[in-house]
Order: structure tokens, then C-alpha cells, then sequence
């Protein structure tokens, strides 16, 4: 029963107060009036605070009683409040109890909720500035734990954009362009102005109380900035003429950068599954995609580490099924394991012909760790009989900060082992740090730390191949936003960064160097 504050059940009973026993008369007692006790409003959290989330959502879902609002409510006729009633305790009734001015309002017992999926506590109702909760698409846990794929991050993390519901359908939309001019100093740096960005759309909706279906679609204008990317030092990976691969510059991704369709399946109030197919979309390997990641998604510049950790992001062809047992998933995923061609505005046909699993467990709702593994075959179009066994694990821990911020950083490892016939190859390992300030809704700093072997950058003659060397980067920078007009906010952004170069590649690099970016960012908030 739900009670107001101060006022005692007795109240709502008017046989309670006058225990009567055979024989005993009792004069009926003079009407007393009771004064109506209005509630006073629960006091607002800060809107678009990721503490929120915690409070609002718990990690594990209670279960809510299903047939809350179906049961008839029994009446009965009037009955005289002095007539005696065997066993009844017939007190006097309390006095509403007084509340002192300024005095907050007694806690008053939770009203019971019903819900379409009754695990869910409200969260598809709530919106607020930066933040929303929404059901996950994938199982019975908050969908601010959702990222990149079907891949994790802490439940306190944000999803900034614009959400809305039509139809039924719960909707999303969010995205980021920037406009960069880079520079990458030395022999084999350069400079280079260009676009890059990605706006995602996701549809999704209940199917029946236990089924829920979603559609996304993401799309990219990396293409605009040519064939050959733009120049950053120590990257490798893919090709601009299908023939010879790029070294110290990163890759344009392809104009549809996720093409997808989920459908998952409760069981029980904790166990779920779901099944993902991308034409295109992510494997279940890695952390979630650096463009995704809260701790390093406000820097336009990929990670040198690229390749090791989340380049399977825009895969053309991948079916993920997954089990998930409360804060715990088991996945695993058959794709395509060629990357994507020099060609950025089609979609290469799928070919299953690859394999990933990953293990994700969210502890807390701060916390998201990972581990996985992959065969990946012939990746690269240049060396189409090489093929790759990947490792990677991480974890990325976020917090809230102040009023409306947040505190996000990821520490991840990956390994790359080559395998070719009559070929033995080293292992090769990287290792990233990154971190993310976000105080308010004005200012982000961000920061990165990158230790990668890497055996591409001096190829030997004939081969696409070399001695491995052992490459350091730090990085660190901030944007600066300003609502520009509703929903739409412009930032202006730098970041500079440091190289350090072995021995061995002195000649060709020419020492430790300096490069930097500025740039403006367009965001949909």
C-alpha cells in the first residue's frame, strides 16, 4: 500500500482504533477531521548528471510484480465504525504527524511499476540534457552499457545525442564531424586538411514481452578525404591502390560504416540472448571502437594502435550470437576477415570465413572489462596469404564529475601473430592508455599513451615486412564546446603530440618528433 508521509494506515480504515469485546458498549466517536498532508516534490537531480544512471538503474534489474495494475480492486458496502468487530485493534487514530518548516519530507514506500518488460525500472522514460537511458537492445541490462557492435562499456557512461519515440519505436540519433588541418613533422610526416565524423541512426522496439528488435545504420565522410587518409606517424595497415600499403598515414573508413539488425530473446529475469547480423558492423573482439570510446572519443586522431585492438569495426559481413547472465556475456562471432578495400563507397559481399569470442563483465556500474580472440583470415588485400591470430583484453572504468561530468579512461592490450605458410613470426603487442575530463558542459581534456611492435614500418625488399621495432606516442589535447543552436553544439579543438623513435628508425624518421591538430567539431547534443 502506498502510504503518504506522516499520515498512519489507520487513516484509510474506519473500523481501525476501537478494540471491542462481547458485552461492551461504546459510545461513537465525535468525526474528527484529519488534514490532508500533501507530499512535497522529490528534489531534481542535476540534469544530465551520469550519477543518475546509478541511482536510477541498478546494474541488476529488480523484478517488478507483472499483474500490478491487471487486479480488480474488491468493494464492499459502508459499514458503521462502531459496530463490533471481533479481533479487530480499534485504536484512536493517529494525528498526522508534523513536519517542522523546512524539515524534508518523510521517505514514503516506492509505488509498484509495470512495464512492457517488467525487469525495466522506469529507464525509457527518463531524458536529460547530454544523458539518456534506454533499454538495451541486447539483454535485461541498462543501455548506456551498449557501445560500439555488441561490445561494453561502464553503465555510467552517456549517450549523448537525440532520442525520441514514434510509433513505438524508441529512436536515436547522434554524431560528430569534424574539420581537421594536421601536421606530422619530419622526413616522413606531412599535412593534410580534411573531414571526418560519423552520424548513427538506431530504430528499436519491443516485438512481444519477451523479443526485442533493433535496426542501425552509420554512416561516415572519411571517403571525401581521398584514397590515402592523412598523414600520422607510426600508422600502418590497408592500401590505396590495392598493390602497396600505406605506412605513416591512416586509412579513410568506408561510407557506410554500420549496416545492421539485432534481435534478442528473455529467458528469465537474468538470462537473455540475442542474435546480430551486420552487412556491415563489429565482431565480438576488442574494446568498443576508439571513435566510441568515452576516453578518447573527442580526439579526431586514431590510435596508432589501430590495427591491434578495433579494426575489424567497419567488417563487411558479420553474425554475432550471444548469451548474457546478468552483468556477464559470452559471444562469439563468424565475419569477414578480409579488411575493406581501396574502394570507400560500396559493400563487399559477405564470406564467413573468420572466427572471434570475447568475454565482457561489467563488476560495478563504473567498470567494464573484456577479453578476447580471433582468427582473422587473409586481412590484408596486399598479403591475401597471410592470415592472423588476434588476443586483446581491457578495461575502462568511468565516474561522474562535478554537476553534469564524467572521468573516463581505458587501459587495453592487443597482439598481432602473423601466419603464413613456412613463415614463423613474432608476436606483436601493443599497449594503450588513454583518459577523458569532461568538468563541464564547456571543456574536455583528453590524453593518450601508446607502446606498439610493429614490423611494417621499414619493410625489408620484396616484402611488405621488416625488422620489428618498438614505437612510443603521447598525445594530449582539449575542445572547447558552445551551444551553437539547439541540439547542435561547435567546439574548437587542438592536440599535440609527441613521437618517439628507436635507433633504428632515426635515419628514416629523423629523431622524436612534434605533430599536432586543430580542428572544429560539429556535434549533435
Amino acid at each position: 500500500m502506498l502510504m503518504l508521509p506522516g499520515v498512519a494506515m489507520a487513516q484509510s480504515d474506519p473500523h481501525a482504533g476501537h478494540h471491542m469485546t462481547p458485552g461492551m458498549t461504546m459510545p461513537k466517536p465525535a468525526p474528527k477531521p484529519v488534514a490532508k498532508v500533501k507530499p512535497k516534490p522529490k528534489p531534481k537531480a542535476p540534469a544530465g548528471h551520469p550519477a543518475q544512471h546509478a541511482q536510477s538503474v541498478s546494474p541488476t534489474l529488480a523484478p517488478v510484480r507483472e499483474n500490478a495494475k491487471s487486479e480488480p480492486v474488491p468493494t464492499t458496502e459502508p459499514m458503521d465504525p462502531t459496530m463490533p468487530m471481533a479481533g479487530m485493534d480499534m485504536t484512536t487514530p493517529a494525528e498526522p504527524t508534523k513536519v517542522a518548516p523546512g524539515a524534508p519530507p518523510a521517505p514514503a514506500e516506492a509505488p509498484l511499476m509495470h512495464h512492457d518488460m517488467p525487469e525495466m525500472t522506469g529507464m525509457e522514460s527518463m531524458s536529460h540534457a547530454g544523458h539518456h537511458v534506454m533499454k538495451s537492445a541486447f539483454g535485461l541490462y541498462p543501455g548506456n552499457r551498449d557501445a560500439s557492435g555488441t561490445s561494453w562499456q561502464p553503465d555510467l557512461s552517456p549517450h549523448y545525442g537525440l532520442h525520441g519515440e514514434h510509433g513505438g519505436w524508441d529512436l536515436m540519433l547522434h554524431g560528430t564531424v569534424n574539420v581537421v588541418y594536421d601536421n606530422q613533422s619530419g622526413p616522413r610526416g606531412g599535412e593534410k586538411a580534411f573531414v571526418l565524423g560519423h552520424i548513427m541512426g538506431s530504430a528499436a522496439r519491443d516485438l512481444s514481452a519477451r523479443d526485442r528488435l533493433q535496426l542501425r545504420v552509420a554512416v561516415t565522410p572519411d571517403p571525401f578525404m581521398g584514397p590515402r587518409g592523412y598523414p600520422l606517424l607510426f600508422a600502418t595497415g590497408e592500401t590505396a591502390d590495392g598493390r602497396t600499403q600505406l605506412i605513416d598515414r591512416q586509412h579513410p573508413h568506408d561510407l557506410i560504416s554500420e549496416l545492421s539488425v539485432s534481435l534478442s530473446h528473455r529467458f528469465t529475469d537474468r538470462l537473455s540472448s540475442y542474435l546480430f547480423y551486420g552487412e556491415v558492423g563489429d565482431p565480438a573482439f576488442g574494446p568498443p571502437a576508439y571513435i566510441h570510446r568515452l576516453s578518447i572519443q573527442d580526439d579526431p586522431e586514431a590510435p596508432i594502435s589501430h590495427h591491434w585492438l578495433d579494426s575489424m569495426h567497419g567488417t563487411q559481413g558479420v553474425i554475432t550470437g550471444g548469451l548474457v547472465l546478468g552483468n556477464i556475456k559470452v559471444e562469439a562471432s563468424t565475419f569477414r576477415g578480409r579488411e575493406p578495400d581501396q574502394h570507400r563507397y560500396d559493400i563487399e559481399a559477405p564470406k564467413f570465413d573468420s572466427f572471434a569470442a570475447r568475454v565482457s563483465w561489467n563488476p560495478t556500474a563504473t567498470l567494464a572489462l573484456q577479453a578476447s580472440y580471433a582468427f582473422q583470415r587473409s586481412p590484408e588485400q596486399v598479403t591475401p596469404d597471410q592470415n592472423q591470430r588476434r588476443y586483446s583484453a581491457s578495461a575502462i572504468y568511468t565516474r561522474s564529475v562535478g554537476a553534469i561530468g564524467y572521468w573516463s579512461t581505458t587501459f587495453a592490450w592487443g597482439r598481432r601473430i602473423d601466419i603464413e605458410p613456412g613463415v614463423s613470426s613474432d608476436a606483436l603487442d601493443a599497449f594503450v592508455l588513454e583518459s577523458a575530463i569532461h568538468p563541464n558542459d564547456r571543456w574536455t581534456f583528453f590524453g593518450r599513451g601508446e607502446r606498439v611492435d610493429n614490423d611494417e614500418l621499414l619493410p625489408a625488399a620484396g616484402s611488405f615486412h621488416g625488422t620489428v621495432f618498438t614505437v612510443g606516442k603521447v598525445s594530449a589535447g582539449a575542445i572547447r564546446d558552445i551551444q551553437l543552436v539547439t541540439h547542435l553544439k561547435i567546439g574548437l579543438g587542438a592536440l599535440g603530440s609527441r613521437t618517439f623513435v628507436p635507433q633504428g628508425l632515426n635515419g628514416a624518421y629523423g629523431g622524436d618528433r612534434w605533430s599536432g591538430e586543430v580542428f572544429i567539431r560539429f556535434k549533435l547534443d
